[in-house]
């Protein structure tokens, strides 16, 4: 089976930076009380969902040194589209001149990883190249009065490239989802975020530690094996839920939510581009990846860390 790996990466956080106090000014909260309950100190808003996929779509294409016209695909997930038509994607594809084909997917804040393995679907059936993006501007349908969504959510964008190889990188992969539980987190057209906060703490932590253990066994490891976990950053409660469940150490976990909150589809690839950057990640490093999002949907994935020397 035709392989594919990771060789490109880079992300975007817009510079607009909304701090805890700033929002204690207008909500009944606090910096500690939001911190205690989330981990979130601060997050990026601003910027349109194409802009930011540009921006790090750009970033990835630099670091392995390919323009557009070496891109077969581009995948732009979201579920904050600037348009109903046309897709973000294809805001992207003319902005960096992809040679290419484009599509959006709309898996919420799974999508990066239903598009991560999507692409390794599409270079085994003959595509050289894709870039994979997760953006989304959250910030635009959140209800700022609203102390219970206002504090959670931020804009960002992550991207990587993927590239055929002669090993395979993608060990393994869960994808699932309960469309019964789409009323616990939602946002209707021209609406705001509107979320069971208990519900989808429950739902989400017993779907992605299902989900991972189905990973895991697929690829036929144990956590042992398991080098850093790579989740999404909805919550850090839920993100040491999902490492008890699951039996990992939370010093191998990738946190960045205290930064960026949550910006959706672009946690994972923002939080592998920081892990990256930082030298937490070195190659030959395994990694799940892991998250979830209204819908509900989730989704896992064990990669070997093995980009280009």
């Amino acid at each position: 089976m035709t392989g594919s790996r990771i060789i490109g990466w880079g992300s975007y956080l817009p510079e607009k930076v909304v701090t805890n106090d700033e929002l204690a000014e207008s909500l009944d909260t606090s910096d500690e009380w939001i911190r205690e309950r989330t981990g979130i100190r601060e997050r990026h808003v601003g910027g349109s969902t194409g802009d930011m996929s540009i921006r790090a779509g750009r970033l990835a294409l630099e670091q392995c040194g390919l323009t557009g016209e070496d891109i077969d695909l581009v995948i732009v997930a979201t579920s904050t589209p600037d348009q109903l038509m046309p897709g973000t994607s294809a805001v992207v594809h003319d902005a960096l001149g992809i040679r290419g084909g484009a599509c959006d997917m709309q898996a919420v804040c799974s999508g990066f990883m239903y598009a991560l393995t999507a692409a390794n679907g599409f270079i085994a059936t003959g595509l050289d190249r894709v870039l994979v993006i997760g953006a989304d501007s959250l910030s635009t349908y959140v209800d700022w009065d609203d102390r219970n969504t206002a504090i959670l959510f931020g804009d960002g964008a992550g991207a990587a490239v993927i590239e055929r190889a002669d090993d395979q990188t993608l060990l393994a992969f869960d994808l699932g989802a309960d469309g019964s539980s789409r009323h616990i987190g939602f946002t209707d057209h021209g609406g705001y975020i509107n979320m069971d906060g208990k519900e989808v703490f429950r739902t989400a932590v017993r779907a992605a530690s299902k989900s991972a253990k189905k990973a895991l066994a697929a690829a036929n490891m144990t956590i042992d094996d398991i080098d850093w976990m790579v989740p999404h950053q909805a919550n850090v409660r839920i993100i040491e839920s999902i490492a008890k469940h699951i039996g990992l150490p939370m010093e191998k976990a990738i946190v960045t939510i205290g930064e960026t909150a949550n910006n959706s589809a672009a946690t994972i690839p923002v939080a592998l581009d920081t892990a990256v950057g930082d030298d937490r990640i070195k190659p030959g490093d395994v990694l799940l990846m892991n998250g979830f999002g209204f819908g509900m949907t989730w989704a896992s994935a064990i990669i070997r860390w093995q980009p280009p020397t």
